[in-house]
């Protein structure tokens, strides 16, 4: 099963390679510990304005999924015809009269020398690096966070002199690696030090809006049902990058109004009893917790439950991590926990002043829905967060308030996820 597996990686690696030397697209890399899907979508959807562009499906981003998003092609999961018509199919790719001008790509690290593995197939003329955090996603298995970021660094290093890498530099580490390219740097953020700068933020629950100034010229940005400030860097980026294809602030900022984050991302879905739910049950990170509770915060509600599964491959950090989001977790009227992890949140958040009856545990996520059913009010504003394995889409298709479109606005909803347990 491994050699069939490894042998269909490399032909499809190799037809993916193949194409890319014969199309000559330009390409434009992201990599980060969060906001990479968020940039990826709001960078190609601003650039399909102008030119043919092919953009990672979904979080195609490993060394198989980076190959597939370059021929256009989708996973076929255990289906073996599934992937000899893939490997068909992308032949006929290779030689496709009208090619993609550009490529915009997803490149995750999970283990070191993944980056190494995912050059090996693309070089991007543009790198994109988004926030690494001081407790990355996937440290599991680096020594430390200092090795993710340095894994995930080679995206820079291996720019030419030609290219460009576009940073946040609103965060420390990935703001350290302008040192470490020969490329032409172009960073972004709230802070004054970089090139383009945000400022003006505001959230309400019509979404958020913001204004970016880039030499000497001003623009608003409004992004409706989009919230937080990740969102925010996500519109940042696509910004700086489309600027080099010769687009303009207000282009872009027009462009961007039409912005809508993937599902699990953040993404406003009406819930029962008018309930406002946020559902971010894509993945969760430390960072990613903490800039989703900063939103819910933010927010005006009556009442703010916040519902949180494990986060996972963090290693040697997990119980650390989990202690500190009960403590971050203290500004809310509920915490509802799930999974053997998130205990530790719970009793963190005992500890750090929660009421105890208000703080509860579930080994599941179907437990955690039903009582949360049970327990929501009308205008309660709930926050749904985890890492994948935990599920936690399954409690916001319980407390929807048309579980008919789930298919349509939740994540995993295709039949590999549906039918997994």
């Amino acid at each position: 099963m491994d050699i069939v597996k490894k042998l269909i990686i490399k032909i499809i690696s190799a037809e993916a390679r193949w194409a890319l030397r014969r199309w000559r697209a330009r390409v434009v890399g992201i990599t980060g510990s969060v906001g990479k899907s968020s940039a990826k979508e709001a960078i190609a959807m601003v650039l399909e304005s102008r030119f043919r562009v092919r953009k990672s499906n979904k979080s195609y981003n490993s060394e198989i999924g980076l190959s597939l998003a370059v021929l256009g092609r989708t996973t076929a999961w255990r289906s073996w015809s599934g992937w000899i018509c893939n490997i068909a199919q992308g032949l006929q790719e290779v030689h496709t009269k009208h090619p993609p001008e550009i490529l915009v790509l997803e490149m995750g690290v999970d283990r070191p020398q993944d980056m190494d593995r995912l050059l090996g197939i693309v070089r991007p003329d543009i790198a994109v690096i988004t926030a690494i955090g001081e407790l990355p996603v996937h440290v599991e298995f680096f020594p430390d966070a200092e090795d993710i970021a340095r894994e995930k660094s080679k995206l820079a290093r291996q720019l030419a002199a030609s290219g460009w890498a576009v940073l946040n530099a609103d965060d420390p580490i990935v703001h350290t690696m302008k040192e470490k390219t020969n490329a032409s740097i172009l960073t972004y953020g709230f802070s004054d030090s970089a090139d383009l700068v945000a400022s003006n933020y505001k959230i309400s629950k019509d979404g958020i809006a913001l204004k970016v100034d880039y030499k000497g010229a001003s623009v608003p940005v409004r992004l409706h049902e989009v919230y937080g400030k990740q969102q925010a860097y996500a519109a940042l980026a696509t910004i700086a990058v489309v600027t080099l294809f010769d687009m303009n602030l207000v282009e872009a900022a027009q462009a961007l109004q039409r912005y809508k984050p993937l599902p699990g991302r953040l993404r406003h879905i009406e819930g029962i009893k008018n309930s406002f739910i946020l559902d971010d049950t894509y993945n969760a990170s430390p960072l990613a917790t903490a800039a989703a509770f900063d939103v819910l915060q933010e927010l005006p509600a009556k009442r703010k439950i916040v519902v949180f599964g494990d986060m996972l491959e963090l290693g040697k950090y997990a119980i650390e991590a989990h202690q500190k989001v009960g403590t971050l977790a203290k500004f809310a009227d509920y915490l509802i926990t799930v999974g053997p992890r998130a205990k530790f949140a719970a009793e963190s958040a005992v500890a750090s002043g929660m009421t105890q009856k208000n703080v509860l545990w579930f080994a599941t996520a179907q437990e955690a829905a039903s009582f949360l059913k049970e327990c929501i009010k009308e205008n309660d504003m709930i926050l749904i967060k985890g890492s994948q394995s935990m599920r936690m889409e399954r409690v916001v298709e319980e407390i929807m308030a048309h579980p008919e479109q789930a298919s349509e606005l939740l994540c995993r909803q295709d039949d590999y996820w549906k039918n997994k347990k």
